[in-house]
């Protein structure tokens, strides 16, 4: 796998992938020196996923095309792809993750695994939250999901007043 990084709002993410697809997309918390960011000979997954993370960041992509290639289990890969279907600007609750999956005990296991993402945004994780609709843990950190979440959030801070 390749490594390219990615410089957004709200801070450094490391991409993985090969000509098979995207294999993850991870926030990381450390600056990356221009030796590190070497984009020369890219797969077109990397080249495909920076274009699109451009695009998404200014506000002028809301769905991802890129090939996908995460490792996990098939009750992970299955959350995953469940995950893919919460449209842009909504979120969901694991409870209703749970349900969607055909099995309302199997919350836990849905949340691990919604933990587990390795391609964040992509398989937007952070349009999960809690029943009650609290923000609950995101691998790349609550203040990022609750960017992300504003981000993509119809009505914009300052047009509510």
């Amino acid at each position: 796998m390749k490594i390219a990084y990615f410089k957004s709002p709200i801070g450094w993410i490391e991409l993985k992938g090969d000509a098979s697809g995207l294999g993850s997309v991870i926030f990381i918390d450390s600056e990356i020196s221009s030796e590190e960011n070497n984009r020369e000979k890219l797969p077109n997954s990397l080249q495909k996923t920076i274009e699109q993370l451009t695009e998404y960041f200014e506000g002028n992509r809301q769905t991802f095309d890129i090939p996908l290639s995460p490792q996990g289990t098939e009750f992970q890969k299955k959350v995953w792809r469940e995950l893919q279907e919460i449209p842009f600007g909504k979120t969901t609750s694991y409870q209703k993750m749970a349900n969607a999956l055909g099995d309302p005990k199997v919350i836990r296991a849905a949340a691990s695994a919604n933990g587990k993402n390795p391609i964040s945004i992509i398989i937007p994780c952070h349009r999960v939250i809690g029943t009650d609709g609290s923000l609950t843990g995101y691998a790349g950190g609550l203040q990022r999901k609750k960017w992300l979440l504003q981000h993509e959030s119809p009505v914009k801070q300052g047009e509510l007043f």
